[in-house]
């Protein structure tokens, strides 16, 4: 069978076993306490104001304040959704609360108990919340289900969207050419394997091969004609080079703390890895689907290519800053993915957050030396956002439609539109799917009050 017509998900999923369940728990209220020693957090939007946190010039409340106001949306609108619908748990359902939680916290040791407690909510709640929906008239988040496959196929085409924008029209639409044959062929030559894994490969592979030209070529033709201490050649001024200085001595600072607190990353990589080889957990959109598949190999590959457009966003907020992100660069997914058990894991993101918080200021200059490639990282992660928010807003009307029909698509696309119109309250990634339960909900009120037939499907 086609892999686009394979996807199910059992309505049981989230009933996690004791195990499971306790691993959550320990690792939320880890999380939690990271988040309050200011060590790390998970929206990349907060990490920018920690700096002055730290130094004490932000009070925890103003802190607390900006976290909840940048993540609310993410927790409810997203994060909820696609935990309900999949089955399978991800970042921010768990990691957006424990970075308020822990923020929030006006006593070290109260974090990880608040932690601990958002974790057990979740994976006690949220068995029941989803087992009574499906029981429902209009069920909801089997509907839900619909938006696995634009998310799926639209995704893989981000590196097309990245090429366009940083090298024009013409790389843009060759790369779309290649990445197309490459899904045609996949599908007939591996119909059981995500078709998308080796289109997006190729599609990162070419950006990242025109950006490394580029820069490669503008080094050659940036070097000087005789050398800098011929007669006459120009000097640069010790004064011009004052604010490059203070900026690595700030960013040497505050690499120099992460590296103090060393043990405490290396057991937040083990923690995180052993919770993701559980397959209870997934680090992004597409691969919560596919890890609910049960395609671990291809959620590796997806998580593994995304985690480029990410990077020198992470490793230059965390050196101005002083605070990491919860799951580092993001490999810890792919690595705990593959991992053959626990163990395996644990040992293997305990080694990998270890290296990454060493490496990270050796990154921070390798990035300031390729500033083609830093761009194209800039360029993938927002065509990663443009194209999520496309294939999340067609997958919610097909959800939209499977429950409720044209009433559906007018409630979930009246909802969207009005997001839209009133200044984005919630925002659009999150839209289409907070909107689809917010519709199945009415759908259901109507079907109680006689109003509405459920469509048969």
């Amino acid at each position: 069978m086609p892999y686009a017509l394979a996807y199910t998900v059992a309505p049981d999923k989230l009933d996690f076993s004791l195990a499971q369940s306790l691993t959550v728990v320990a690792v939320c209220a880890l999380t939690a306490l990271v988040s309050n020693m200011a060590l790390a957090v998970f929206n990349d939007g907060v990490r920018p104001f920690l700096l002055d946190f730290i130094r004490g010039n932000t009070k925890r409340g103003e802190m607390t304040a900006v976290s909840f106001g940048l993540s609310a949306g993410f927790v409810f609108g997203l994060g909820a959704p696609m935990a309900l619908s999949t089955g399978v748990l991800n970042p921010w359902l768990l990691f957006l609360p424990t970075d308020i939680l822990g923020i929030f916290a006006p006593r070290r040791w109260l974090a990880p108990i608040l932690g601990g407690a958002w974790g057990a909510l979740v994976v006690f709640g949220l068995s029941g919340a989803n087992n009574a929906a499906h029981d429902l008239p209009v069920d909801f988040l089997t509907a839900m289900q619909e938006i696995a496959t634009p998310i799926l196929f639209l995704f893989l085409l981000f590196p097309v969207i990245a090429i366009a924008s940083q090298f024009g029209r013409v790389h843009g639409a060759i790369t779309f050419a290649v990445e197309i044959a490459i899904v045609v062929i996949s599908m007939k030559v591996w119909p059981d394997l995500f078709p998308g894994a080796l289109a997006m490969a190729a599609g990162v592979l070419m950006l990242l091969g025109l950006a490394l030209s580029k820069d490669l070529r503008e080094r050659r033709a940036a070097r000087p004609a005789e050398p800098a201490d011929a007669p006459g050649a120009a000097r640069i001024p010790v004064e011009e080079e004052k604010p490059a200085d203070a900026a690595a001595s700030l960013f040497g600072a505050n690499a120099e703390r992460l590296r103090r607190h060393l043990p405490w990353f290396a057991v937040l990589g083990a923690a995180l890895a052993v919770m993701v080889n559980l397959h209870i957990f997934a680090g992004g959109e597409a691969t919560s689907f596919l890890v609910a598949k049960g395609d671990f190999g291809e959620a590796a590959q997806v998580d593994f290519y995304r985690a480029f457009g990410f990077l020198p966003l992470i490793a230059t907020t965390a050196l101005a800053s002083g605070a990491y992100q919860i799951v580092g660069f993001t490999f810890v997914y792919p690595l705990a993915y593959l991992a053959p058990n626990a163990i395996v894991a644990g040992v293997g993101g305990a080694l990998l957050f270890t290296v990454e918080v060493l490496a990270l200021a050796y990154i921070g200059k390798g990035l300031a030396a390729l500033p083609s490639i830093r761009d194209a990282s800039d360029h993938l992660r927002s065509a990663i956002g443009k194209t999520l928010e496309i294939a999340i807003l067609f997958g919610s009307i097909a959800a939209a439609a499977k429950m409720g029909g044209g009433l559906g698509i007018a409630l979930v696309g009246g909802l969207y539109l009005l997001n839209e119109s009133i200044g984005r309250p919630i925002v659009r990634l999150a839209a289409g799917p907070a909107a689809v339960v917010v519709a199945g909900v009415v759908l259901n009120v109507l079907y109680w009050i006689d109003l509405f037939t459920p469509v048969k499907g």
